[in-house]
């Protein structure tokens, strides 16, 4: 069973009045939504209330999910709107900050944070792959906000196209051209360090 199908099987566990369903997709998803709202918003203190905040909403309205997009999709648009929400509150603008990447660097499952050092890696080569991974901590940063969103959801939470235009609410063909931009201001930033390292790719 993959991932939509066991959310679908929750969801309707839920639906016919098992509480326990609801814990089951909170325990699954809330490290995911907190670093998610990490990237919005400056204050770290807020993650997690935005984060709680999420789960209320999503608890109130998940009688009503229909199932006419996956659950986490429809799970992140309520994560995005109570972030945008609180910092409207706040009147603070949605900003990603390094703190936000160090802590998915951590926390993800691909990190090679403390991993040994393999087979031709030396002390050197890792400080250059960490300055590149900080290089491109810096431009996601500069991107706006639009751009930032689908190049995060594309190559950090693995959604598809179509599961980003869903969730961003526009079409496919905005996704497409929203990522291929943040993709060329990555590129434009990586290039000084690219070329030190002989034309590698990173």
């Amino acid at each position: 069973m993959n991932a939509a199908d066991s959310d679908a099987l929750l969801v309707e566990r839920f639906k016919g009045g098992d509480r326990r369903a609801f814990e089951m997709l909170v325990v699954k998803y809330q490290r995911r939504i907190e670093r998610l709202i990490a990237r919005m918003v400056r204050d770290t203190d807020l993650v997690e209330d935005i984060a709680q905040e999420t789960f209320i909403r999503a608890y109130r309205a998940l009688p009503q999910f229909r199932g006419e997009s996956a659950f986490y999709t429809w799970l992140y648009r309520i994560a995005v709107n109570s972030a945008k929400k609180a910092l409207s509150d706040l009147k603070r603008d949605p900003v990603i900050t390094e703190s936000a990447f160090a802590q998915r660097d951590d926390d993800d499952e691909t990190s090679r944070g403390g991993a040994e050092l393999s087979d031709g890696e030396t002390p050197e080569s890792l400080f250059a792959s960490k300055e590149i991974a900080a290089t491109v901590n810096a431009a996601i940063e500069a991107l706006s906000e639009d751009l930032r969103q689908a190049i995060t959801l594309r190559e950090i939470e693995g959604l598809s196209y179509e599961e980003i235009a869903e969730a961003m609410n526009c079409p496919i063909g905005t996704v497409r051209s929203r990522i291929f931009r943040a993709r060329e201001a990555i590129a434009e930033r990586l290039r000084p360090h690219i070329e030190a390292k002989d034309g590698r790719r990173w």
